[in-house]
């Protein structure tokens, strides 16, 4: 437990302090600037009217920033007509120039634009290839010294011409350095990030942001976390940018990005976001104005007098210890609750693992097979597979019951003296947690903690519930994606029940998606795979091919593969290890050019793009076979 978050700090939403770091004529940080927004051009650097183009409809669409990849000196150059471009047209944005692999091109974008970022694991390693090197201390520190002395001279051009710094570690890029010695940890995340801040606190450099990105969330929080309790540890207080890199496109995409950093922001946590969508630019700003503005409307809320559970890790925390009852808690994947209070029997491929049918239990011949139904208390008559659900009311009559699994809907401020004793005595129970407070987030960690701390071992289901219109699905998803991610990563839930209402002038959203977007929640946070899984970039200058038609083929191919993950990567920068646990990977390789993973082995190399998709489901359709032979003998 970080000193940051412990004790009330947890469940009452409480910004994380950071400096101010000036980024052209919109700073960000500090007390009182909002959380910045951003995103990233897909033109070609070297194509001005393009870029201008493009960098002009993200700015209309809300961004605070705009970052443009810059390969090599002819696009670092090339920033000046850029901005010139925007200027003529009334354009007044901060640019931030993307370097990889070549600190002379950081050097000459420091002096054109107000930002760079570099990435620490190439921009004085060279790229990674996955081998493990054998360093001596003495050998290890050289290497230290030579990075310093090479990023001391970006500094002294950044101080010159008042341009901020970006250190933007990538998961998927770490350098072999780092990975021999760390290995690939969030540690040896953090570290990377460490070892250039230190240089810029030597340099007394403060016009610095920090990232840390991952297509894991898992791993992408917990490496946040961490580096936020180093920094505090070594009275660091750079401001933090958040994405979660290849977060795919689609309802996805806004699912992943919106467990992910909105965990974060949670927790006061984030100064300025990305969400990073293999779609327009300018598609990205919506969905994270929505994320932040989620987040940050429950500032100022009533206070909530949680009590942290003092075995709780924060920064790598494993799931809370509860009994099974049926297949809630234990060692099961979470489940999902449905809602369906009009009687409703159409469902979507995956079948929730219960449904909530209130007053109303449909006749037996209307239930879906393989589904199990939770029915209000007094009205349950012992039929197969329906359970009921009891309120802090109906509790005193649960002794009655003679349900072998039992459901509660409970609120933190409900968890009295003889709701603790109940529990206690009937062990059957499964509590759905409900809130109503303006941080329910907060307020359902309290109530899971409070448990914890009693060492009162029911499993718990989040229940959340919102008022959307089917106008308003991306709504929904976000929403709920930032408030339930939370509650997965710290490993307080056993399973997630979403219920909305429909607002007046609103048509209905339905229960299918509703169910789906559990489903998506729960693997989005590592939790549970009901379906194919897609690590896909957003594209940049760097992606030599129609990054979503190609998207759009593979999904519709490969779609039905439950459980399979496929990266599709726009070029090599993050490629190979931003998909390392992916099955299969596609990644640009050159002009028209693309090669085939299998894992973090490149198998195919150079392959026609035109052939690519083809050769890329013959790999996974042969290996298919293959297994399926072996099964057999």
């Amino acid at each position: 437990m970080q000193k940051y978050h412990c004790g009330a700090e947890l469940f009452n939403y409480t910004p994380r302090t950071s400096h101010e770091v000036k980024v052209g004529n919109r700073p960000m940080g500090g007390p009182s600037n909002p959380i910045r927004l951003q995103s990233m051009t897909t033109t070609k650097t070297t194509d001005t009217a393009e870029s201008v183009a493009q960098t002009e409809r993200i700015v209309a669409a809300g961004a605070d920033y705009v970052r443009l990849t810059t390969q090599g000196l002819r696009e670092a150059e090339n920033l000046r007509n850029i901005k010139a471009g925007l200027q003529a047209d009334g354009v007044d944005v901060p640019l931030v120039a993307d370097v990889h692999f070549n600190p002379a091109v950081a050097d000459a974008a420091a002096a054109i634009v107000e930002g760079v970022r570099i990435n620490p694991g190439n921009y004085v390693d060279p790229a990674r290839t996955f081998r493990h090197l054998e360093y001596t201390d003495e050998e290890y520190a050289a290497e230290l010294d030579r990075l310093e002395a090479r990023f001391k001279q970006l500094l002294a051009i950044c101080r010159q011409h008042h341009t901020a710094l970006r250190i933007g570690v990538n998961h998927g890029s770490l350098s072999d350095r780092i990975m021999s010695r760390y290995g690939d940890t969030p540690a040896g995340i953090v570290e990377s990030c460490m070892e250039f801040l230190r240089i810029c606190v030597r340099e007394n450099f403060r016009d610095v942001v920090i990232s840390i990105k991952a297509s894991n969330t898992v791993v992408m929080v917990r490496s946040v976390r961490l580096l936020c309790a180093v920094m505090d540890r070594e009275g660091m207080d750079f401001p933090l940018h958040l994405g979660v890199t290849e977060a795919g496109e689609g309802e996805d995409g806004r699912i992943k990005s919106a467990a992910g950093i909105g965990v974060l922001l949670a927790d006061g946590i984030g100064d300025t976001i990305r969400v990073s969508l293999s779609e327009a630019p300018e598609a990205e700003i919506p969905v994270a104005y929505k994320l932040a503005a989620h987040v940050v409307e429950r500032a100022g809320h009533p206070f909530i007098p949680g009590r942290a559970f003092p075995g709780f890790d924060y920064v790598s925390p494993d799931r809370r210890p509860t009994i099974a009852v049926g297949n809630i808690g234990g060692t099961h994947p979470p489940v999902v609750i449905s809602t369906r209070l009009d009687g409703d029997a159409h469902f979507s491929a995956t079948l929730p693992d219960y449904v909530y049918a209130g007053r109303q239990l449909p006749a037996v011949e209307q239930r879906k097979a393989g589904v199990k139904y939770i029915i209000d208390a007094d009205l349950w008559a012992g039929e197969p597979d329906t359970y009921p659900v009891f309120t802090t009311e109906t509790l005193p009559f649960v002794g009655m019951c003679k349900a072998k699994m039992k459901f509660l809907f409970l609120t933190y401020p409900a968890l009295g003296e003889e709701v603790k004793a109940c529990l206690r005595h009937h062990p059957e129970m499964v509590i759905i947690a409900q809130s109503n407070h303006a941080n329910r987030l907060g307020e359902q960690r309290a109530l899971i903690h409070e448990l914890w701390s009693e060492n009162l071992s029911t499993p718990v289901v989040v229940f959340l519930q919102s008022a959307f219109g089917d106008d308003q699905r991306e709504d929904f998803q976000i929403c709920h994606a930032a408030d339930a991610g939370a509650l997965f990563f710290d490993g307080l839930a056993d399973g997630l029940m979403l219920f909305n209402t429909t607002p007046e002038g609103h048509r209905p959203l339905a229960h299918d998606l509703q169910d789906d977007t559990a489903f998506g929640i729960l693997q989005a946070t590592r939790q549970r795979t009901t379906k194919t899984e897609y690590i896909s970039c957003p594209g940049c200058g760097r992606t030599l091919y129609d990054l979503q038609q190609t998207i759009a083929r593979i999904k519709a191919e490969t779609g039905h593969l439950k459980g399979l993950k496929i990266g599709i990567m726009g070029c090599i920068v993050n490629g190979p290890g931003e998909m390392a646990d992916a099955d299969y990977g596609y990644v640009g390789a050159g002009p028209e050019k693309v090669s085939l993973y299998r894992g973090k082995v490149c198998v195919e190399k150079n392959i026609p793009q035109a052939d690519a998709v083809k050769r890329l489901l013959e790999l996974i359709e042969k290996d298919r076979a293959r297994n399926a032979d072996t099964q057999t003998d």
